[in-house]
């Protein structure tokens, strides 16, 4: 390509990217802003907590659960997700759990999903659509307290890099269980396996247990949620 001309596309090109900035722009700062009213509204609802007496969680969370009847009439997968409750203190959450049944109880293949407020439990969500998942495989005798461990984790917001996790999953199933915690970002591997690393430290657990990460764009490519994983650690 003669000289003439590639300086000519490199004008052109540094013409565009202006263009493009400006517009990506607008959809920037309405994400932003966004963003800075749902902290604002966690805020007040916090406050309001704390002036009643409560103890508020810093995040607001909501439990889903889903239940396939095997070889029944295929239903879409966000049909089949159900809003139990929601809570936002420490007060409520035990209401909630106390009352829940307990995943030995529970009939195969079921799913347990507790999330942030405004994130479903989908791949396809905004918050969900970039992310993945770790996933750690359980016999059946141990995952009851593995699942326990998990949700207070969650509750308590201790996992390191907690503004990415969307959400922790129970998926009970014939021969085990299987427990998932849901990230925002899986192209950022520091905050992967640094979440890796925190889910270990908080479950205590052993270190004959295999963690397996799944991107979600994946698991929509081959409609899998814990097949063919890419990471194991």
């Amino acid at each position: 390509m003669e000289p003439a001309v590639e300086k000519k596309e490199a004008e052109q090109e540094e013409q565009q990217l202006p263009q493009a900035r400006k517009e990506d722009a607008p959809a920037a700062a309405a994400a932003a802003a966004e963003e800075d009213e749902a902290d604002s509204e966690e805020t007040e609802r916090r406050n309001r907590d704390l002036k009643a007496g409560l103890h508020p969680l810093r995040r607001k969370l909501v439990l889903w659960y889903t239940r396939r009847t095997p070889g029944a009439r295929s239903q879409s997968y966000e049909d089949n997700i159900k809003k139990i409750i929601d809570f936002s203190t420490v007060e409520s959450f035990w209401v909630c759990y106390c009352h829940l049944t307990r995943p030995s109880s529970l009939p195969s293949p079921t799913d347990l999903h507790l999330f942030k407020d405004g994130i479903r439990p989908l791949w396809e969500d905004p918050a969900n659509q970039n992310g993945g998942k770790w996933i750690i495989r359980f016999k059946k005798a141990v995952s009851g307290r593995f699942w326990e461990d998990l949700v207070l984790v969650l509750v308590g917001d201790q996992l390191e890099y907690s503004d990415d996790v969307c959400g922790v999953v129970l998926s009970v199933r014939f021969n085990e269980d299987i427990l998932s915690v849901w990230n925002r970002n899986a192209s950022d591997h520091q905050a992967v396996m640094t979440l890796r690393d925190s889910i270990k430290r908080h479950l205590k657990l052993p270190h004959s247990y295999l963690m397996e990460y799944k991107p979600h764009d994946a698991s929509r490519r081959d409609n899998s949620s814990y097949r063919n994983t890419w990471l194991r650690g």
